[in-house]
């Protein structure tokens, strides 16, 4: 098996709904802000090369929205998903897989493209993989997370033929070397990859935590459905994750791919930030 950091491109969010109830004088330290009280982050996928599956999770904003949208998220840098994988030796119609955390414009808006005035799978070899609780959630959305669930990401991958759903089960097997976790804190039903790599354990974070400045608890994010749970949910993981050294990789930090944490003090805390490549 082999993993590839995915870069899709950066985007700006505002920086109180990502830190939640923190103020902005203690996450304006690290993580600083623009003039309008945005931050920069990435949309950072992971690449799985395992035999003859090439396994994508995640995959970025897409580009298939109207200009107004797009400015709404000041997309910017040089990357994106068809360059980062060229880099890599990989097409899209090389991916079999495409794994998604979960439905947010964000983490699947690559997974269609416009061609016309179709919409059509952008991985048209890949089955893609969520879950029907999810699925669920996300097609009949509730009124304070619709925005984020846009049916032109979501409709077209069932119309196509290529959805498949994971068992909605925690610990269950994906293939073997890479198990699921569930997290219902950010949104009902996402999907965690835990996979053994060279020795370690490392978890895709998705959104459970999007960054090392998300590390302390209180730190959960206003996009959160139910931010008590993902304060419960954070809490038992990193514990987990510090008593057994694993590797956090990394989708929104703009800064750091992969990182550990440490007991201290003051808590579960950042131990260490290196590359997927330095491993």
């Amino acid at each position: 098996m082999k993993l590839h950091a995915i870069e899709t491109g950066r985007f700006k969010l505002d920086g109180g709904a990502m830190f939640g109830v923190v103020p902005k004088s203690i996450w304006n330290k690290t993580n600083p802000a623009d003039e309008n009280n945005l931050c920069p982050w990435a949309m950072r996928c992971l690449l799985i090369e395992d035999g003859d599956r090439l396994i994508l999770i995640d995959n970025g904003i897409g580009n298939k929205q109207d200009e107004k949208f797009l400015k709404h998220y000041y997309l910017h840098g040089d990357d994106s998903l068809d360059r980062s994988l060229a880099v890599k030796g990989f097409h899209k119609d090389d991916i079999t897989d495409v794994f998604l955390t979960h439905l947010h414009f964000d983490h699947c808006g690559g997974s269609i493209v416009r061609e016309g005035d179709k919409l059509l799978p952008a991985f048209k070899n890949a089955f893609y993989w969520s879950n029907e609780k999810h699925w669920d959630w996300a097609v009949n959305p509730n009124d304070r997370e619709k925005a984020s669930f846009l049916k032109d990401n979501i409709l077209p991958i069932q119309e196509s033929g290529q959805l498949r759903f994971i068992e909605d089960m925690d610990g269950v097997e994906f293939k073997q070397g890479i198990n699921v976790r569930f997290a219902y804190g950010h949104t009902d039903a996402m999907m965690l990859p835990q996979i053994q790599y060279k020795g370690r354990t490392l978890v895709y974070m998705a959104d459970l935590l999007p960054s090392v400045g998300h590390i302390p608890l209180p730190y959960v994010m206003a996009y959160d459905m139910f931010p008590l749970k993902t304060l419960m949910e954070k809490k038992a993981f990193l514990q987990e994750a510090a008593d057994n050294n694993y590797i956090l990789f990394l989708e929104h930090d703009e800064k750091n791919e992969c990182c550990t944490v440490k007991e201290t003090e003051k808590g579960i805390r950042l131990d260490t930030t290196f590359t997927l490549n330095s491993l």
